[in-house]
């Protein structure tokens, strides 16, 4: 069981047209720095993502993906580290590396590779599932206010009951919301400033009219992530529910798993949305269900590898219960599975077989490779 070989894909694989943002709207959505370029100034599906092929000596294989704009030095490091080591004597909750942004895709390797060890679903390693489909909704960036309605009709036509959008101050949600009604009756909306509301007065400049259409589930992160107490104010204004995102892969921006029960310990929420590996998210997902309060399932519009590891968290999770954002081959050109998730909208499925219970397409990876690094 000792791990033999490591190889790293490094991908790019680019959105479809048309399915991020409007055509006339350019506005980058990767919130942290690339290099010495600052946040929000590249599309997320510029940036390169790493596959993670984790061999062992007995044939099995695990399979991992890490988030987007990965860094190579600190890859290298733990591939070195990793080889050689028997996966039966690491600790599941706590791998020997340090916690890093690159973490999360080799957990998810590990994990594969343990969980087909024992001829189990990964999901099992978790507690087992509570339930074999977990809601998920559409998505889109930012839209001219136009564009929202064949945009809305063509989601909901499929299925879909939830529609996720990316905001800032210049987009009039309230119409947005407005048109969603008279469009799709009974499709509820995510709205996601991405903390670029700003300030608490803008934010209830637009609660009153978006609480009256009462079509949104929820508002995300609306200003700054650190005035808690502001969100609790935002709370008691409105009966819109006021949502945040704790997302530990922004280890950049100081998110850690304190920040759940400070959200709790002061009254700010009244759901979240988890980003995480397989242990951090059911970390957080206990504490978050131990205080009541739902979440979902949040992403960077990843690849195929990743969303069946989101899957697996969010059916063996009891607060996990809104729509999660598994919705990458939705936007990017290929998800690099021979067979891709099982959705059937407003659901996606449980994969069948044992680890992630997904298979990599060769063919795809080396179609979207820009390089490849092995370690043995």
């Amino acid at each position: 069981m000792k791990i033999k070989c490591i190889t790293c894909f490094e991908v790019i694989v680019p959105a479809k047209p048309g399915t991020i943002a409007s055509q006339e709207i350019d506005k980058p959505l990767h919130k942290l720095p690339v290099g010495a370029k600052a946040g929000w100034s590249v599309q997320f599906d510029q940036l390169p993502k790493l596959i993670v092929k984790l061999e062992l000596d007995s044939g099995i294989i695990g399979w991992g993906e890490l988030y987007r704009s990965h860094q190579w030095p600190v890859v290298d490091d733990i591939a070195k580290m990793l080889i050689g080591t028997n996966i039966k004597d690491l600790s599941l909750q706590r791998l020997p590396f340090t916690f890093c942004r690159e973490y999360d895709g080799f957990e998810c390797a590990i994990w594969d590779a343990y969980a087909k060890s024992l001829q189990i679903r990964l999901v099992d390693l978790l507690g087992g599932h509570l339930r074999e489909k977990v809601r998920v909704g559409a998505w889109s960036s930012h839209r001219k206010v136009e564009d929202i309605g064949d945009l809305v009709k063509n989601f909901h036509q499929q299925g879909f009951d939830c529609i996720k959008f990316k905001s800032d101050l210049e987009d009039d949600v309230v119409r947005w919301c407005e048109i969603i009604a008279d469009t799709a009756p009974g499709m509820e909306v995510i709205l996601d400033p991405n903390e670029r509301w700003e300030y608490s007065f803008e934010v209830r400049r637009r609660l009153p009219g978006l609480a009256a259409v009462g079509n949104v589930l929820c508002l995300e992160d609306p200003i700054p992530r650190w005035k808690l107490n502001e969100y609790a104010q935002l709370r008691n204004f409105s009966a819109v529910p006021i949502v945040l995102h704790v997302s530990l892969p922004y280890i950049l921006h100081g998110q850690r798993v304190k920040d759940v029960i400070q959200a709790i310990h002061t009254d700010a929420v009244d759901g979240f949305n988890f980003n995480a590996g397989l242990a951090n998210f059911q970390r957080m997902d206990h504490i978050a269900a131990a205080a009541e309060l739902p979440c979902w399932h949040g992403s960077e519009v990843d690849l195929g590898i990743l969303e069946a590891m989101y899957v697996h968290s969010s059916a063996a999770a009891a607060s996990c219960i809104w729509p999660g954002d598994i919705f990458g081959r939705m936007v990017r050109e290929h998800d690099l599975l021979k067979e891709p998730l099982r959705i059937e909208p407003p659901y996606a499925y449980l994969p069948v077989g044992h680890g992630l219970g997904v298979e990599p397409d060769p063919d795809a990876i080396e179609h979207y490779k820009i390089d490849q690094i092995e370690y043995s």
